[in-house]
């Protein structure tokens, strides 16, 4: 047990809607249950990461992307002494909210909801748990509770902004129970972070077994040329596949090891004592250190080049956009043939952002073939 596992969320606050607690989970574990069970989680493994789900089995989707942060938040939080169900509920959570086609996918039903209250992932994941996803008799939604709505509410840091809130969801549907001025709890800064380490280091992975850029290229980056070097006297012509997943795994753990003494740091020099400490503090407690902060930019820098900015993925994404915004319009026409009168009866544009929303990558380009 080390000196932060008093900072651990070990009892929730509650839920919006009462519930009796679990003899045989906590009230995380039953959180991090209830999102691997809904239909929008199962949904992530057929949408877009970077590559359309239809190009290869290999290639990360949002499911994978997803089971993959949960695992490194957890790691982080545990060793911590932290609450790691908590982080790994956050982190498969995280990207429930994403359209098809990823980023571009998001960037087109954000401009079609231009003049109806616009669109956002991780606010859309909020629409999804609370509102969305229909399991129970007494509520709608899957009443996660209030540390999870929290840190998925302030993924990105706290909430300066409530219009875009009020327009999403509604702050009214939080019941007065969620302060979104504070900062996010450490599980949450944690699982956002994760996310960051996680994508960064296997786009580097899939963009080489895509062949968009090569060793050669990667290792113009020191950091990765450092890690190259350390392993130079084991590589031999036939194990040069093997190198790349030796490299990105070391990337991982150093990267790990940085933000585990960089967070130790932090927590000792702003004199830590309680979870309301976190809270009231503007800047995230869970963060790399100067130097990692100069890597992390070299490496976005670099798929940003090289990987983003790829002609095929362009082409790609611009298609999504197409599919995207065909669709919207299409359904916006007609969308008694496509929805029922109870998700169209409060507000029409935001029915069809929850439908569009919700499709994975082939059904949205099969819908796009049949209309």
């Amino acid at each position: 047990m080390n000196n932060y596992s008093n900072l651990a969320l070990s009892k929730s606050k509650g839920r919006i809607f009462k519930e009796a607690n679990s003899l045989y989970r906590t009230p995380f574990q039953r959180d991090r249950d209830r999102i691997i069970h809904s239909a929008s989680f199962r949904r992530l493994k057929h949408k877009t990461q970077v590559f359309v789900n239809t190009e290869g089995d290999h290639f990360r989707t949002r499911i994978t992307h997803s089971i993959e942060v949960a695992q490194i938040a957890r790691s982080i939080a545990k060793h911590l002494g932290l609450n790691d169900d908590l982080a790994e509920t956050l982190s498969l959570a995280h990207d429930l909210g994403h359209t098809p086609f990823g980023h571009a996918g998001e960037d087109a039903l954000n401009e079609c909801m231009a003049n109806f209250g616009g669109f956002d992932h991780n606010l859309q994941t909020l629409r999804i748990i609370m509102f969305l996803e229909h399991k129970y008799l007494k509520f709608k939604g899957l009443n996660l509770t209030l540390e999870t709505l929290d840190g998925l509410l302030k993924h990105n840091g706290p909430i300066d902004d409530l219009s875009i809130v009020n327009r999403l969801i509604g702050s009214k549907s939080f019941k007065n129970k969620i302060n979104f001025i504070n900062s996010g709890s450490l599980e949450a800064q944690i699982s956002a972070i994760s996310d960051d380490i996680a994508y960064n280091n296997h786009d580097i992975q899939d963009g080489i077994r895509a062949k968009m850029f090569n060793l050669n290229d990667l290792i113009e980056i020191n950091f990765f040329k450092d890690i190259y070097k350390s392993h130079k006297k084991n590589i031999k012509n036939n194990n040069k596949d093997i190198l790349i997943y030796q490299i990105i795994r070391d990337s991982i753990d150093l990267m790990v090891r940085d933000l585990i003494t960089n967070t130790k740091n932090n927590l000792k020099t702003n004199k830590i004592r309680s979870l309301n400490d976190v809270y009231k503090l503007v800047n995230p407690i869970v963060c790399f250190s100067s130097k990692f902060l100069k890597i992390e930019k070299e490496v976005r820098f670099f798929l940003r080049s090289k990987m983003y900015n790829n002609k095929k993925v362009l082409l790609k994404n611009n298609h999504g956009k197409k599919i995207v915004n065909k669709l919207f319009y299409k359904i916006k026409n007609k969308p008694k043939k496509f929805l029922n009168a109870d998700q169209l009866k409060n507000d029409p544009n935001r029915a069809i952002a929850d439908f569009i929303s919700g499709m994975t990558d082939r059904y949205a380009i099969n819908l796009n073939k049949s209309i």
